[in-house]
């Protein structure tokens, strides 16, 4: 299961580790995401839920799976107010 973090803590997070990306933009991605994982957008791989910080990080409607090639999300973050 994933780690619940707020969309303000996970933007600080990753401002810490990507200092030169428009962290204004990338809120915005995140936010969309968000709005989408809720609206019940899924993986246009396989038809799963989609990974919200995944999604707003990468670009493109896809779940953990598809986006990390990986099982175990269990060391990860997902938005809280999507986490279900």
């Amino acid at each position: 299961m994933f780690s619940p973090i707020s969309i303000d803590d996970f933007v600080k997070a990753h401002r810490k580790n990507n200092p030169t990306e428009d962290m204004k933009t990338y809120r915005t991605n995140l936010e969309q995401a968000v709005n989408s994982k809720k609206s019940g957008t899924v993986c246009y791989q396989c038809g799963n839920p989609i990974w919200a910080i995944g999604t707003g990080t990468v670009g493109w409607s896809g779940c953990f799976a598809c986006i990390t090639g990986e099982a175990d999300n269990s060391e990860d973050y997902e938005i809280d107010s999507v986490c279900y």
